[in-house]
């Protein structure tokens, strides 16, 4: 189960035009939805609304987080953007939802989506399955025993035929989750009113219904605002003759407080469960920032300090690599010079790319003294021989000939060639034995001139460079991937946004 699942929150279900968009803007108190006739909500849309003690109000997207929407407008604009750069300019629908937050002091700490309205037919433009497609993902976030379900009908429509009540029914037939809203009380036929089905007789739910009267078009067109608005609401209920003695559980305030509320009790009942969740994501989120790295400080001596940690951690996983298994070979040097580098330096390229040059043009250096050490070796066993040797040879007692051989005469050189073969054999022998000697002895100065010093020695003239570089150039050596920054950008908002809900979790908790 995903945080998203644990954590309750409120899908606004409704059929098209029945309210939904106006019912948002007035709990909220701000004109920010796009509007539009036909399909206008494509996308789901999770609205998070933080109360704050005063101060401006201002708006956040999950998908841009650095920047701060003041102008509400720009709000609309930006769902609008969005919702095109997933869909496309058409009529087509997706589950891939948009997180918007709004910080308010004229809100209460409440999460809503708002989802497609549902609709009977398909219009032009639409898949034949717009139907369906619209039906399944509204059931796939209502039908979740978390969500509360907030079902929009408007009040000149039979509460017989409403698509959010039967939604509701199928999912929540107890009605433990379903909250019902009557819309356009304003706009029913004269002499009639929805009295039986706002007191629970006509419908019954567990929770009680509440009336809402949106702006007029004619407010709509006029931008009205919505805190006129509200106070014209409370007057409609006021001054009502039909709901009068019901005024004081309708209108949009008292259902965002009565939802808030709601909610505050089944966090209070699944706090334990729910704070699990989040500890859980907020450790995952905190090992994947010190996984792609934490920010680079602009301190030029934290920068330094983090450049020498990051040699020095590259140079303890190449120690590794060599310990486990003395690399003698000219190529395999590089396998661990680039698997260390790799390993601690991903998130660095032009540092990535200063290391691995260093230690490459050391290892260079290493290897160069290292031929010249053996050479020196193979010099030195060609310029002496070792004359113990071959007394040793001398002293051997001479073969006799074989009784049946021909005595030596004028024509018969047998001795000779045989002293000619002693002498072959013997200097066989030596060869011999200054290989064997040799074999012994280069790979020892391989591992004297090569591998111990590039264990002792690997990066000492590296260090002693950034050691008298400037600010601005250990800077221009910490540069990182424009992708990961914005990575850890992303993963630093979710990790705020999952820490300041653990905060107001427990606030209500210790209520």
């Amino acid at each position: 189960m995903s945080l998203w699942e644990a954590l309750p929150s409120v899908a606004v279900v409704g059929g098209q035009s029945s309210g939904k968009s106006s019912v948002l803007e007035s709990i909220v108190g701000r004109d920010f939805l796009p509007r539009g006739s036909g399909i206008v909500t494509r996308r789901p849309l999770v609205l998070q609304l933080h109360k704050t003690e005063s101060g401006a109000e201002y708006a956040e997207f999950l998908h841009a987080p650095k920047r701060r929407f003041t102008d509400f407008a720009a709000v609309r604009k930006e769902i609008s953007d969005e919702t095109d750069r997933i869909t496309g300019k058409t009529k087509q629908i997706s589950n891939i939802p948009i997180h918007l937050s709004i910080y308010s002091p004229n809100v209460v700490n409440l999460t809503l989506i708002d989802l497609p309205g549902l609709t009977k037919v398909a219009v032009e433009g639409q898949s034949d399955s717009i139907v369906e497609d619209i039906e399944n993902m509204v059931r796939s976030y209502v039908e979740k025993p978390n969500c509360i379900i907030l079902a929009i009908t408007p009040a000149n429509q039979d509460i017989a035929t409403s698509d959010a009540i039967k939604l509701a029914r199928e999912v929540d037939p107890s009605g433990e989750r379903t909250f019902g809203v009557l819309t356009k009380l304003d706009l029913m036929d004269k002499g009639t009113n929805a009295t039986e089905v706002l007191e629970g007789r006509a419908y019954r739910l567990q929770h009680p219904w509440v009336g809402i009267v949106n702006r007029s078009q004619a407010d709509i067109n006029k931008n009205v605002d919505m805190i006129i608005a509200r106070r014209k609401e409370r007057e409609y209920f006021e001054t009502s003759p039909d709901y009068g003695h019901l005024a004081s559980r309708m209108g949009s305030e008292y259902l965002a407080k009565l939802l808030s509320q709601h909610l505050e009790l089944v966090i209070r009942q699944r706090i334990p469960s729910i704070i699990a969740m989040i500890n859980k994501t907020i450790d995952e989120l905190n090992a994947e920032l010190d996984r792609i790295g934490r920010p680079v400080a602009a301190d030029g001596g934290a920068q330094l300090y983090m450049i020498l940690e990051l040699c020095r951690a590259f140079d303890r996983v190449f120690k590794e690599h060599l310990d486990g298994g003395k690399l003698l070979l000219q190529a395999t040097w590089w396998g661990p010079a680039e698997a260390s580098v790799d390993a601690e330096l991903k998130r660095f390229p032009t540092l990535q790319n200063d290391i691995a040059t260093a230690a490459n043009e050391a290892l260079e250096r290493f290897r160069e003294e290292g031929r010249k050490t053996v050479i020196r070796l193979v010099e030195m066993e060609s310029s002496y021989l070792t004359v113990d040797f071959f007394r040793k040879l001398h002293a051997e007692p001479e073969r006799k000939p074989e009784k049946n051989a021909t005595p030596p005469g004028p024509n018969n050189d047998i001795y000779q060639d045989h002293s000619l073969r002693r002498i072959g054999s013997n200097v066989s022998a030596y060869i011999a034995l200054v290989s064997d000697t040799l074999k012994n002895t280069i790979p020892k100065a391989v591992v004297y001139c090569q591998v111990r010093e590039a264990k002792r020695s690997l990066l000492t003239n590296f260090y002693a460079q950034i050691g008298r570089r400037e600010k601005e150039r250990l800077s221009a050596m910490l540069d990182e991937d424009p992708q990961l920054m914005e990575r850890r950008t992303q993963i630093a908002k979710r990790l705020e946004l999952y820490k300041s809900a653990r905060d107001e979790i427990d606030a209500v908790a210790w209520k």
